[in-house]
Parts: C-alpha cells; sequence; structure tokens
C-alpha cells in the first residue's frame, strides 16, 4: 500500500486583485477527488492538501510531507500553477529523494518532457490519469503504465497516449470526502454560490469542437463520453450525504445531447435532494431550449454560464464554434434561460486570434445589450496546449515563458497578436468592464432587482463596492518559493518546443470514443 500527498497549488497568483477575484473559483478540486478516489478503491493511502483558497505556503507543504511521510506526492497544474509544482518537487526531494514526485493536468500534459526538464519531477502524467495514477501506486514498472512521460537515465521516456476511459460509469464516485466542507463555505465567493458549502462535479468529459484557444483536448481528448443519468443521481445523493448543499458543473457541453441532459435531470428530480447548483464551464448557445431550460430548473439548476467569446459571427467562426454558434442563437439562449426563471452568466474573450479593434467594440457592445446576471471579460491567452500557442509558437509570436504570468487577467505581454498590441487589448478590457458594468444602468437595475429577489442584495452590494476598487488586470502577485534557485532551467527561447500530439478522438454517431483512435508517443522521444 502507498501513502499518498495530492497537492492542489495557491490559485491567489492568478487572480490577485484583479475584478475577476470576486468569483474566485474555490471548491474542491475534481481532478485530484478522481484520481483518489482510484487511488482509495485499490487499497492506497490519500490525503489532499488544497491551496487553491490561499496564498502558496511552502512552509505548510514542507510540514504536511513531514509529518505525513507520504511514498507519493502527486501535484496537479494549469500553466499559472506550473512555478508551484517546480518548487513542490524540489521542496519534496530536499525532505527525501526516495519520495517520488509526479505531476499532472493541462500543463503537463501539454508540454510533458519540458515539465520534467524544468522540475524534479520523477513522472508526468498526460490526459486521463484514473487509471494510470493507481497502476503507478501499486507499483507496475512505469514501462507498463500508458499514459505517462518518465526519466530513464539521461532520457525522457515516452509510453504513448492512454485511450480515453469510454465508460465512465466503471470509475468510483469522487472522492469528496478528503475535503472538508467547512473550509468552501467559509471561502467561496458569494457572487459565484448560493448554498455553500459547494463542490465541482461532472457528468461528462470532453468536447467536439476545436476553439483555438482551449486545452481541453489535451486532457479530455477529442470525443463526448456521458455517464449514465442513474449514475449522475448517485453523485448527487453521495455529495449531499458528505455536507454539500450545491454543486458546479464542469462539464463542456452538458446541454449538448439535450435528450440525455433532461434524462440526467429527471433523475436528479427523483432524489427528492434540495440541491442547488450550475452550468459553470459554458454551455452552448445552439443547445438551447425551453424544455431543457425548464428542467434544469426544477433540477435545482440555478445558472447557466454562456461561453459566448465574441459578439461577431466571422470571429466566431474561424477561432473555431464549429461555425453553428451565432450571435443571434447568444441573445436567444438568454432569453430563453431568463425566461424558466435561470440566471445568465457571460463570459467573453478579448485578444481572440482573429479579433480586430472594431471585433472587441463589437463584443463589448453585444455583451452590453444582453440582459445578463453576471459576466466577465478576460484577455485571450495562448496557453500549452491550445492550437492558437503552437501556431503562435511556430510563428515565433511568443513573447514569455514566465509561467506566473500565464492567466487571462495579466497586464504581462504574453504573445504578439497579429492585428492588435497588448496595451491596446488591455486597454479594451478595461473598457469593456466600464461600459457593460459600471456605466451601465440596465445592468445594475437588473442585478438590483435579482438581489431584492432571492435576498442577496447586500452580498450584490458588498461586491460591486469590492468590484469598483479593483483593476481590471493585474501583475501576478509575488509567490513566496521555497527553491526557486533550485528549480532546473529550460531555454524555451533557444530549445524547439516538443509540443504534445494531440489525442484525437473521431466523433461517432453516438459521440463516444474509438479505440482505434489511440496517438502514438511523439517521435522525437525514446518509447518504452
Amino acid at each position: 500500500m502507498s501513502k499518498v500527498l495530492l497537492i492542489n497549488p495557491s490559485y491567489q497568483g492568478s487572480y490577485g486583485g484583479a475584478k475577476a477575484s470576486i468569483v474566485n473559483p474555490i471548491q474542491p478540486t475534481l481532478g485530484l477527488a478522481t484520481i483518489a478516489a482510484m487511488a482509495l478503491h485499490r487499497g492506497h493511502q490519500v490525503e489532499i492538501l488544497d491551496m487553491s483558497w490561499r496564498r502558496y505556503n511552502y512552509q505548510e507543504i514542507q510540514s504536511r510531507i513531514s509529518n505525513f511521510k507520504p511514498d507519493i506526492v502527486g501535484v496537479t497544474a494549469t500553466t499559472p500553477l506550473m512555478n508551484q509544482l517546480r518548487d513542490i518537487s524540489v521542496l519534496a526531494k530536499d525532505i527525501s529523494k526516495s519520495i517520488k514526485v509526479v505531476g499532472g493536468g493541462s500543463h503537463p500534459s501539454a508540454l510533458p518532457e519540458e515539465t520534467l526538464k524544468e522540475s524534479l519531477l520523477d513522472v508526468v502524467f498526460v490526459g486521463e490519469a484514473d487509471y494510470a495514477f493507481s497502476e503507478f501506486c501499486d507499483g507496475w514498472e512505469l514501462r507498463d503504465i500508458k499514459g505517462i512521460y518518465y526519466r530513464a537515465d539521461d532520457k525522457i521516456v515516452s509510453t504513448g497516449w492512454r485511450t480515453p476511459i469510454n465508460n465512465l460509469d466503471d470509475l468510483p464516485m469522487p472522492a469528496w470526502e478528503l475535503y472538508d466542507p467547512e473550509v468552501y463555505k467559509r471561502s467561496a465567493s458569494r457572487l459565484l454560490i448560493r448554498r455553500p458549502p459547494a463542490t465541482m462535479a461532472e457528468f461528462s468529459r470532453g468536447c467536439v469542437f476545436k476553439c483555438d484557444f482551449c486545452a481541453s483536448k489535451i486532457t479530455m481528448a477529442l470525443g463526448y463520453r456521458k455517464k449514465s443519468p442513474e449514475r449522475c443521481a448517485e453523485e448527487v445523493r453521495r455529495m449531499y450525504q458528505l455536507g454539500f448543499r450545491e454543486f458546479m458543473l464542469a462539464d463542456d457541453i452538458f446541454t449538448s445531447d439535450q435528450k440525455w441532459a433532461i434524462q440526467v435531470c429527471e433523475a436528479i428530480i427523483k432524489t427528492g435532494i434540495d440541491i442547488a447548483w450550475s452550468c459553470t464551464n459554458g454551455i452552448r448557445v445552439e443547445s438551447a431550449d425551453n424544455t431543457l431550460f425548464t428542467t434544469l430548473r426544477k433540477a435545482g439548476c440555478y445558472r447557466v454560464s454562456f461561453g459566448f467569446e465574441s459578439g461577431n459571427d466571422a470571429v466566431l467562426k474561424k477561432f473555431g464554434k464549429g461555425g453553428r454558434a451565432s450571435v443571434e442563437q447568444g441573445r436567444q439562449a438568454v432569453q430563453m434561460a431568463r425566461a424558466a426563471g435561470i440566471d445568465a452568466n457571460g463570459f467573453f474573450l478579448l485578444g481572440l486570434s482573429p479579433d480586430t479593434e472594431e471585433t472587441m467594440k463589437e463584443t463589448i457592445s453585444y455583451a452590453r445589450k444582453l440582459p445578463l446576471d453576471m459576466l466577465k471579460f478576460g484577455i485571450t491567452v495562448a496557453f500549452p496546449g491550445t492550437p492558437m500557442f503552437k501556431v503562435y509558437a511556430d510563428k515565433g509570436l511568443i513573447k514569455s515563458f514566465e509561467w506566473d504570468d500565464y492567466h487571462i487577467y495579466t497586464e504581462r505581454p504574453l504573445f504578439s497578436h497579429p492585428e492588435l498590441s497588448y496595451d491596446k487589448i488591455l486597454n479594451y478590457v478595461d473598457l469593456a468592464y466600464r461600459h457593460t458594468i459600471l456605466f451601465n444602468p440596465a445592468y445594475i437595475l437588473r442585478r438590483a432587482r435579482r438581489g431584492i429577489r432571492t435576498g442577496e442584495f447586500f452580498w450584490d452590494l458588498y461586491y460591486f463596492l469590492k468590484f469598483i476598487l479593483m483593476p481590471s488586470t493585474n501583475k501576478s502577485a509575488a509567490v513566496m518559493y521555497y527553491g526557486k534557485s533550485k528549480w532546473p532551467v529550460w531555454d524555451f527561447r533557444i530549445a524547439k518546443l516538443n509540443l504534445s500530439q494531440y489525442q484525437i478522438v473521431s466523433r461517432e454517431t453516438d459521440m463516444q470514443p474509438s479505440d482505434k483512435h489511440q496517438v502514438s508517443p511523439p517521435p522525437a522521444l525514446e518509447s518504452a
């Protein structure tokens, strides 16, 4: 049996003091809960240290490792959390060279070879790690574990990409019991959560669309896999039993299969559990349907988020919405949601790869006119693992590989946009918030009416005052690292990026992945 400590780094550096920090998403990390569940199922001892809601504190990590004495320390990391992963790898190895330190998540999956070269990790897990991580805990030979990169003497070895998990019902329930609900009751933004404590859930995995700024395919593959409605209802029962009173649904395209989504809602209704929930990641506007929204509301869903991104149809088509989502469909989707009594939240990006100054103006005008209950603007960042990053890297447009700066509220110029200066994009982000919220009487009145109706008026007022005082973007918050001078350095400016191949899964008629599309390891690496 292995003793395992899983660590979720701090989000403070990413959100800092920007306006978006008032909706900092603090809830149990689903990725760690799912791999922990499989490890527990196989008899291993697992603990989770979640630092998402506070500043990075290497002393706390040091103390936890020293006291728990794990055999394995695992760290999950998006790109802005990568430097914390590097620091933890050095810290853990300084405590004991015998500790196996491993990493996973979107950034290590996108740049697995570089992640190993920039850290003291022993292994990087790419894509879905539910089975791969438990096999590692079981003590399998590394060469026999599909879906990892590891060190072998002076070489880095890839075992190839693992086929996506076809039947998600086979997985054990996420290990939400490893999180203390009281922590998330205290730390959650009341703009984001109505009934804390809340957790994160998933009823499906994957997406069939190819937006150039999205890296979800690097971890979840291109395709769509769904849990049965009965399994989804059982997960709702489980999280409620553990003390959670709300969940945020992580699914990328939950409502795309309307028949299944309605069946899931009906299964939740049959449980008789009074739980609140929201569709957080952004549902597709073309999937909007009156019956669907009515059923969502009956099942306890009180907010849906739409990934509008742009207010220009040509831009939507160019960056990969598949030519199916349109500006007009966005308007109709918001009206349908509100008619069903569901709050409508909107996500917008400025500096999209096809954007011009004129199309950014159209996006801001579009956002101002939509009857949204909440909205958020971000800078389009070419994150590793996205098609956008690959195109920009191939053209030499990436200006920074300082991972602490890689968040959508950064003031640092990370890349050169083909049409726009970085200062211009920053100016439009600031203009967007002023034009759509601060100086938008319709939005303020709508939000006030909603606050009175829901009893959340004083929370709204509290966050509105914070919003006024905060900048639209921010420099990365200073992080006190344990051993930055000990981090291995990989010079991205002179070394050719070995961009990880996408695990392409064809869209079958039932929207399920096929094993025949497993991708081999990049030819530049040793293969186990």
